[in-house]
């Protein structure tokens, strides 16, 4: 088989990057439309996130953030996004790369796109060896409704 120059999977997953930044963009302007609400999944120890010494010690490898009802101060730009969330009631500010990202999921629509971190722009090794150690979570454990049940995106996965 022909070797792959063009790197098409870089291309493919930066054009896939780009779909998640223009709806974070979106919605950090006019709000969340109708029932569409985001599960992202990033890798803690990436290149240019930034969270409390709290956070990374609970997720030292992989968390999955909400962002639904609660949530503010939404911004994106060409390189990542940040948001304000609450874990356990203490007010937290997130600051992810899109290159941090590993999966995008809006279950309204039933829409996801998975990413291999390691294919993102300024990917190092130690970035690829984390998709070894997953570890989900849920961000604002407890600020869920009755009824309501926060679900890691690894369940909406497709199984091989």
């Amino acid at each position: 088989m022909a070797e792959d120059h063009m790197r098409y999977d870089i291309l493919a997953q930066e054009a896939l990057r780009g779909v998640v930044r223009k709806v974070l963009s979106e919605v950090a302007k006019t709000g969340l439309p109708g029932e569409h609400h985001f599960f992202i999944s990033f890798l803690t120890r990436a290149p240019g996130v930034r969270l409390s010494e709290k956070l990374l010690g609970q997720y030292d490898k992989e968390m999955t953030i909400v962002i639904q009802n609660q949530y503010w101060d939404l911004k994106a730009n060409e390189t990542g996004f940040e948001v304000g969330l609450s874990f356990d009631g203490i007010p937290e500010t997130l600051v992810i790369p899109f290159s941090a990202i590993k999966g995008f999921f809006d279950p309204s629509v039933q829409f996801g796109l998975q990413f291999d971190p390691a294919t993102a722009p300024g990917a190092t090794a130690v970035e690829a060896d984390a998709d070894d150690a997953v570890e989900s979570a849920a961000s604002e454990p407890g600020d869920e409704k009755p009824g309501e049940k926060v679900v890691s995106l690894d369940a909406f996965r497709k199984k091989p």
